[in-house]
């Protein structure tokens, strides 16, 4: 039997509902290029860090959930298309087994290394950090540059995209920056919808056993109120249900 290609995996779950529509395994890959001051997985950035499997093996571990899938597979990390020949050949032999694919991703990789993993997927679930190339650099250490240009080539090959924007009060969470950023998505017909994701502080003991502080310790989580004036926004899509 074909056991595919090697990669590191951080993790699975196997009844994921917040990453794609219905019920998903969820692979969570090891590295990612970004440091996010609000990651809530730290423990995913270093490549080493994780286990190598096989992308055959990953599939035989999805099949022995299939049952219980009501919405497919989605490959998060991390940054899954760090490791762009694994998650290709995992995509394309999720989709061969007929299971809905999606990839969650910020699209910090070059389209060069990227387009051809996006191809495979059903779906991309595309977080924009800040549409403010200086404040994106401030928050993760890299430009938009890519993530942005990720978007384009969605909406040049119709791949379906739902957007994912942190509201991390102090950085993003303020009406000017949300305002234009919500006329920008605004001229993709490829966007299918906008989650707004409201800070928190549930990854912080991770931060503690890297033995790091969280740089937004400090930071208060967003109001219910504040939310709601976001949400308010970006009203032309539906939000999360």
């Amino acid at each position: 039997m074909d056991d595919g290609i090697p990669g590191q995996v951080h993790s699975y779950e196997s009844f994921g509902t917040l990453d794609g529509p219905g019920v998903r395994f969820v692979v969570f890959l090891q590295g990612c290029p970004l440091r996010c001051r609000y990651c809530h997985n730290p423990d995913t950035w270093e490549m080493r860090g994780g286990r190598t499997v096989r992308s055959g093996e990953v599939l035989r571990e999805i099949e022995s959930c299939r049952n219980f899938l009501s919405g497919g597979v989605t490959l998060s990390g991390g940054e899954p298309l760090a490791q762009p020949e694994f998650a290709r050949d995992l995509l394309r032999r999720c989709r061969q087994a007929g299971l809905h694919t999606a990839l969650d991703t910020a699209g910090s990789i070059p389209l060069e290394r990227s387009a051809s993993v996006i191809d495979e997927a059903d779906l991309l679930l595309l977080d924009i950090k800040a549409l403010d190339d200086a404040l994106c650099r401030k928050l993760t250490g890299a430009g938009n540059r890519n993530t942005l240009d990720t978007l384009d080539f969605c909406e040049k090959n119709g791949k379906a995209v739902c957007i994912r924007h942190v509201l991390v009060p102090g950085w993003t969470l303020e009406r000017e920056r949300l305002t234009g950023l919500a006329g920008y998505l605004k001229t993709f017909s490829c966007i299918q919808r906008i989650d707004l994701l409201p800070f928190h502080k549930m990854g912080e003991y991770k931060w503690k056993e890297l033995g790091q502080e969280s740089p937004l310790a400090a930071t208060p989580e967003p109001t219910r109120e504040e939310i709601q004036e976001a949400e308010a926004l970006f009203s032309f899509l539906p939000p999360r249900a």
